[in-house]
Parts: structure tokens; sequence; C-alpha cells
């Protein structure tokens, strides 16, 4: 996919409050340890992630979303009035129906004749919101839009320390498909896109490509149940080696698209789930690690919001230059990886 009169505009992005370390929450599951065997600070080791960040109790995923979409429309310099589409695109959501959308629009007091509508894809939600109103734009149909994701951690983060407290029989084997809800955390972003002719930001989203591997859609599955809350089973290992390969043919479709080579793009920002993972994927695309900029120590794996709001605090800590190129990269279960390209 290509797009020539796409733009970014403002991105805007909202930290939780309360901070959580890995040594923290190791020591809430100190009786485990004990039990099992499992050395202290094995989370952190396996993962690089020092800590995450998490919302107070009861704050839903809209009201994230809304804090986020404000910092978005003042940086964009577009008036709210000028919306014409919303997109919420998290795994979380405030509830079953009606659209999370819904309750961000009447927060952000968008005009009525804004379309709003969530999307939803694992962790790749907020890059699917991307083309989706790209392609509106594109098509005439909206000159600017909004896209925002807030993913609230606590009921899987808490549900999983109760259930691998409560659970007995659970061995070192039996244990490992949980670790991966560990490495959760939660943020909120959003990101003001439109049409270069309405309004020109000189950032340009140059167009990007996906690839569906959905043969491996049972490695990370997850829900709620009455019982047990929010859990997750994730096998890492083999979603590390099958998502990694997703990636590399997404990877060889892109170049081929946009006509770019790993070379010439000045960043990297990507889907974050453990250091293992990215160490891996530069391998396998042959890129530079150096170019990549990480979020991951300090925010865990943050769903939908984990690659938009690496790119925002990329952005604010000057590691994109007018004129560079940069590129986003997405790996979600199911399995899917999508990619995009930026000119800034």
């Amino acid at each position: 996919m290509r797009y020539s009169h796409v733009c970014l505009h403002g991105f805007g992005y909202e930290l939780p409050p309360v901070e959580l370390t890995s040594a923290a929450l190791e020591e809430r599951l100190a009786p485990l340890y004990e039990r099992l065997k499992l050395p202290p600070g094995r989370l952190e080791l396996m993962t690089g992630i020092k800590c995450r960040r998490l919302w107070h109790p009861g704050t839903r995923p809209s009201e994230g979303a809304v804090l986020a979409g404000k910092k978005a429309l003042v940086q964009s310099g577009i008036p709210a009035a000028e919306i014409g589409c919303l997109l919420f695109t998290s795994v979380s959501r405030d509830m079953m129906e009606p659209a999370t959308a819904a309750f961000v629009h009447r927060g952000l007091g968008l005009p009525e004749s804004c379309q709003i509508f969530d999307i939803s894809n694992a962790c790749l939600g907020f890059l699917n919101g991307m083309i989706t109103l790209a392609n509106m734009i594109e098509l005439g149909q909206v000159k600017s839009g909004l896209i925002v994701a807030a993913e609230t951690a606590e009921h899987l983060l808490e549900s999983t320390i109760a259930h691998m407290l409560a659970d007995s029989i659970l061995t070192r084997k039996t244990v490992k498909p949980l670790f991966a809800s560990l490495t959760i955390g939660s943020g909120a972003v959003a990101l003001v896109m439109s049409d270069r002719r309405f309004s020109d930001s000189g950032h340009k989203l140059v167009g990007g490509c996906c690839r569906a591997h959905t043969d491996h859609n049972d490695l990370c599955q997850g829900g709620q149940n009455a019982e047990q809350g929010t859990l997750m089973s994730t096998d890492s290992e083999l979603l590390l080696e099958k998502g990694i390969e997703t990636a590399h043919r997404c990877w060889q479709d892109f170049g081929h698209e946009l006509g770019w080579e790993g070379s010439s793009i000045d960043c990297f920002f990507c889907h974050q789930v453990g250091r293992a993972h990215a160490r891996l994927l530069f391998e396998r695309l042959q890129l530079d690690e150096g170019k990549n900029f990480e979020t991951l120590p300090l925010l865990g794996n943050v769903g939908s919001v984990s690659a938009p709001i690496t790119m925002a605090m990329g952005l604010a800590e000057g590691r994109l230059l007018p004129g560079n190129r940069a590129a986003i990269l997405g790996i979600g279960s199911g399995i899917n990886s999508l990619m995009l390209g930026i000119e800034w």
C-alpha cells in the first residue's frame, strides 16, 4: 500500500501514575519462587523490563485515551471540530457495548459529524487504525482524523499473580505460559493524521505492508472468566520463532513496496515484547539494532500502545529529525505483522 496525501501531525501520550518494578512484582510472587526454586531477578533478566506503569484502580481505557487525545489535538494544531473520524484501537475496552470510541468522542468534545468506531487486532490495533484512517484520507472521505489507544493491564496482572499463587500444582514447566503476562504494562497514546492538501505537517506516511500467519493463532490466547478473572496463556518461545518468521516475510514485502533498504532508514520504532525479541528481530532482518529506539525497560509491553508510544517518546527526545526516514515494525498475536514507512 502506498499513500500520496497522508501526513502525521501531533502525537500525544499519557504515562500512568503508578510504577511497578519487576523486583516488586517478584516479591509478591515470593511463595511461588521459593516453592519452584526460581532465582529472584529472573523476570528482568529474561525480558529486560525493569518496570511497567499502571493506572489507579477503576481507570477506564477511555479515560486514558481522552488524556492522550487532548494532547495530540493540541500538538497538531487542528481544531477538534475538524476531526472527521475517531478510531479507538486497544485490546482493552470499557465494556462490550457501546464502542469505547463513543466515550472518547464525548470526552474530547468531537463533532457529531465525526465517524467513530473501535478496531481490535491484539497489539497491532493502532497500526491498523493508521492504515484505516490513511485509506479514508486518501479516498477523500475525511480531511483529518484521530487514532487513540489506552491499555489497562491491571486486571491481567492481578489475575495472573493470584492464579500463580493459588495453583499449588504449578511446575517450572506449566508456569511458563503465564510469565509473558507479567511483562504487560498500561499506557495511552494518540495521533492526529490529515490530508496534506488540508493541513501539511511535512511528515508523510509513505505506505506499508502486512502479513497474516494464522496457522499459529493458538500461541497467545486470553480472555475473562468469572472464577479466575483475566488470564492469558502464551507459548513465548514458539511465538517468538513464528513471529520473527512472519515479520521477515513482511519486511521483504515492505522493502519491495516502498523501495527502501534497511540502511536508508534512520530510526526504527517497534512493538516491544522482550530483549530477546528485539535482538532476534534485528538479526533476522539484518538491520542495525543501534537505530532501534526502545522504551521496553521502563514501560514493558504496552500492547497496542507499545509501538506508537515508543515513536512519540522518540520524537520528544529528538531521535527523528526533518528529512529522516522511520519505520514502525509491528508483530502481534494471531500471528500478524504490520510495517509502516514514514518520511519525517
